[in-house]
């Protein structure tokens, strides 16, 4: 049984809110407050071309929000610009424009919004990548940060690092391709004679959903399908989406680099490495097969180096491997205890 939080005690939660924010460009992306409790204020950003509601999933018996909520805290999930549920993914836009614009104005209107001088934050995957960048940048008011299994030096699979020199996103933008989607309409002619295609390709092929064929070509391994409910893996469809080629381009030069650049290449993020001394957690799954688990753990050893190593702490959880730590239906037992007791040290 998933692990439940004590409800008898734990403060009753207002209805969820939305609060529009708008970018230093003009770009609008979203938070949306559970507010359980005091404690926090803690922000929960998810993967690129994931909806933030894949925290609040309700095919778990206890999701990630519930549980942060059940321990009193005043959670936000956001949507940065690549969340499917905002018009800004249909736009084109790189990984400096997620750190230097999306995370300033949602930090500053948690803040603003609850009155605290700071905020904790809990950010998987490129959310975690665009949050490393965005602090190397100079971004304040982040108390401490969890980072899944994503943060300052993308190390790959050996598939993705060929995508990666083979410069795949730059060729679909030669040809026209600016935008790939995981939707898939069984009535249109293309999105079948895509899925036929898609079939024979040489990967893995660990179930005949559409959508998870779409998902391993775009992204790669996202999650261990063992690990995921029947309800979860059918609810998938509606976390991911629409993405654009230009943020691949730009992800694309950072796995070569293996380490977080600008789109131009610039090293101007980890070239501030005292900008990172707050208190940092790195969390990913033994299986990790989308990142691999040495790039946190070169990220921590860097951090280390630099800073020394009181402020940072690592985690592997075994059994686990990318989006799972999040969506598995036993994450309650085995990941977000982990999550929790970092925060809890900050709280």
């Amino acid at each position: 049984m998933a692990h439940v939080a004590d409800t008898d005690t734990a403060p009753r939660a207002a209805a969820p809110r939305v609060v529009p924010v708008e970018t230093s460009d003009g770009t609008e992306i979203r938070l949306t407050r559970h507010q359980h409790g005091s404690r926090g204020p803690v922000v929960l950003a998810p993967g690129y071309g994931n909806k933030a509601n894949a925290f609040a999933i309700d095919t778990v018996d206890t999701n990630f929000v519930q549980f942060l909520g059940g321990h009193g805290y005043d959670v936000w999930l956001l949507d940065y610009r690549s969340s499917p549920a905002l018009e800004a993914a249909r736009t084109q836009f790189t990984v400096d424009d997620i750190a230097t614009r999306d995370w300033p104005a949602a930090i500053r209107t948690v803040r603003e919004e609850t009155g605290a001088d700071s905020v904790q934050v809990l950010a998987h995957c490129v959310g975690g990548l665009s949050l490393f960048m965005a602090l190397g940048a100079g971004l304040e008011g982040v108390r401490s940060a969890v980072f899944s299994a994503l943060a300052g030096n993308p190390v790959a699979t050996p598939a993705n690092r060929l995508r990666s020199w083979l410069r795949l996103a730059s060729v679909f933008k030669a040809v026209g391709i600016d935008n790939l989607t995981t939707d898939f309409d069984r009535h249109a002619a293309l999105d079948r004679a895509l899925d036929v295609a898609m079939r024979v390709l040489p990967f893995e092929h660990v179930c005949d959903s559409p959508v998870c064929r779409r998902i391993c070509f775009v992204y790669g391994d996202v999650y261990d399908h063992a690990n995921l409910n029947a309800a979860t893996h059918d609810a998938i469809v509606d976390i991911f989406g629409i993405t654009n080629i230009t943020f691949f381009e730009h992800i694309s030069r950072m796995i070569r680099a293996r380490r977080a650049v600008t789109a131009e290449g610039r090293d101007a993020y980890l070239s501030h490495l005292d900008r990172y001394r707050l208190p940092i957690a790195f969390v990913t799954g033994e299986h990790n097969r989308m990142f691999l688990p040495e790039s946190l753990a070169m990220t921590h050893r860097l951090l280390v180096e630099a800073n020394g190593p009181e402020l940072y702490t690592r985690h592997i959880v075994p059994g686990y491997a990318h989006l799972d730590c999040w969506l598995g239906r036993r994450a309650a037992d085995d990941v977000y205890p982990i999550a929790l007791a970092e925060l809890e040290k900050h709280a």
